[in-house]
């Protein structure tokens, strides 16, 4: 770990531990900001004490980060394209990444002082869209250049579209609920069922099946949530200490022979479907490029698939390249994979060669798409300890502010099904949703499915948190980057 801060000056080692300070601090504020989405129906329904309620999700939030994979880790790294992350020296990446940082850790802070129920996930992604669209203002290049687009308007599709599930499924749980056990106590509010039998807990299965949910949205959230912070170390990492961080410096000897057989099978495939590839691939051209000769476009597959063998060969370990050529094996594994991935969506190419193609991008990328141990722990323990703290505010709102009534024991448990539900889908998928909008869309859902009505003022406070979130820390960070860079570059 400490290795990374070697020949770097006082100043840029210094920049580099406070970067990913700043990682780490935002992961804290993600925990308490995000906290009380995951707990706020077992504490609001009596299942849980409070405080028992927020150790045991700052657990499973731990557990959910350390075993949850990279794959939204990488969604927001690849956020940013290729050539950008690359290409930059040191002192314009430190002003990025303290751009973006800055902002998301701002906008987190002041909606959580506030109670109102904000996306960290729209505050990151914004922020980063921020900097990528600055950074293609002052290199004077097409916005595509400073953002990836394709990458982009996928997790806006998923942050769009993931509230409007939760909303009406949540709805159609509790309505399936009220058939099945209609005017039973599950449909009460504390108050109301203390007023029955003088207890204010939900029943022992409805309770049990809270703490569980709650104890699942806990958990997806941290594999979601934390693979963000994940995503941002990494990007600080890769930004300012690519020398260790572009390629995965353990990977062994076999490993970097499976990446080079892979790309001569992928050659392999895209010969024998020549014919149906013929629009896409410039077959004419196959000879290995020197550095950075070609683009990463997809008429260049051959030429960059060719790079990669003549780079890799001999190569047994990445230690024993120099940092221009770990970046090139970067910039190259990772055209093979952006190719490789439209190539598998060709028309023509038969399911059996899709699944290969699909199955070699995975060998592509392996060296590629990794985080040290400590990173993944490092972002567990901070978003775990974060959960631990400031649920408040938030509980509130979820509990009391979004319908004009209580939160009953089945509504609650409908909402928080859902959310773990589709956040846990949405993980296994790679795409970053926000737990938030998703738990407050599906406690919303339920309350219109229970005709309690909705307090439209609270609804209005979260959609213009909602609306508001994406450009203003677009606006914010992109300043900032734009500013920082205009006046110390």
């Amino acid at each position: 770990m400490l290795d990374m801060f070697t020949g770097l000056s006082f100043a840029f080692g210094l920049a580099l531990f406070l970067s990913i300070a700043f990682v780490l601090a935002y992961e804290f504020i993600n925990g308490f900001h995000d906290t009380a989405n995951a707990v706020a129906t077992v504490i609001y329904t009596k299942a849980m004490p409070p405080h028992m309620a927020v150790v045991a999700s700052g657990i499973f939030n731990f557990l959910g980060v350390m075993i949850g994979g990279l794959g939204v880790a990488y969604a927001i790294v690849h956020l940013l394209p290729v050539d950008l992350l690359l290409n930059i020296s040191s002192s314009y990446g430190m002003i990025m990444i303290f751009s973006f940082l800055f902002t998301a850790i701002c906008w987190n802070l002041g909606t959580w002082y506030f109670g109102i129920p904000c996306s960290s996930s729209h505050t990151l992604i914004g922020s980063i869209l921020g900097v990528g669209g600055a950074h293609a203002l002052l290199a004077h290049l097409p916005l595509a250049e400073g953002i990836n687009t394709k990458k982009a308007t996928d997790i806006m599709l998923s942050l769009l579209i993931s509230p409007l599930v939760g909303f009406i499924i949540a709805a159609l749980v509790l309505l399936l609920l009220k058939r099945m056990w209609p005017g039973q106590k599950i449909h009460k509010t504390p108050e109301e069922r203390e007023k029955i039998d003088g207890k204010r807990h939900p029943p022992f299965w409805t309770r049990v099946t809270l703490v569980a949910s709650a104890m699942g949205l806990s958990f997806v959230h941290g594999s979601n949530d934390g693979q963000k912070g994940i995503g941002m170390l990494m990007l600080v990492l890769i930004c300012m200490a690519p020398a260790h961080f572009v390629l995965d410096l353990n990977t062994s000897a076999i490993d970097i022979d499976k990446t080079r057989h892979a790309a001569v099978y992928l050659e392999g495939l895209y010969q024998k479907n020549a014919d149906k590839l013929g629009k896409n691939i410039d077959f004419t051209k196959t000879e290995a490029a020197t550095l950075t000769e070609e683009k990463c476009q997809s008429k260049n597959a051959l030429v960059t698939l060719n790079s990669l063998s003549a780079q890799l060969k001999d190569v047994t370990d990445y230690n024993a390249l120099l940092i221009e050529n770990r970046r090139e094996i970067r910039r190259v594994l990772l055209c093979i994979d952006d190719s490789a991935k439209k190539m598998a969506k060709a028309d023509g190419i038969s399911s059996a060669d899709k699944t290969e193609i699909n199955t070699l991008r995975k060998e592509i990328t392996a060296t590629t798409e990794f985080a040290p141990f400590w990173v993944i722990f490092a972002v567990a323990l901070a978003l775990g300890l974060g959960t631990m703290t400031g649920w408040r505010r938030v509980v509130k709102t979820v509990g009391e502010k979004i319908g004009k009534t209580g939160m009953t024991y089945s509504q609650g448990m409908s909402a928080q099904v859902t959310a773990a539900t589709a956040i846990g889908i949405a993980s296994m998928t790679g795409m970053p949703v926000s737990t938030t909008h998703v738990l407050s869309s599906a406690v919303a859902g339920t309350m219109v499915a229970n005709k309690s009505g909705l307090q439209f003022a609270t609804i209005k406070t979260i959609l213009l948190a909602w609306v508001l979130t994406l450009p203003a820390t677009i606006l914010l960070a992109g300043g900032l980057f734009y500013i920082g860079a205009s006046v110390f570059l």
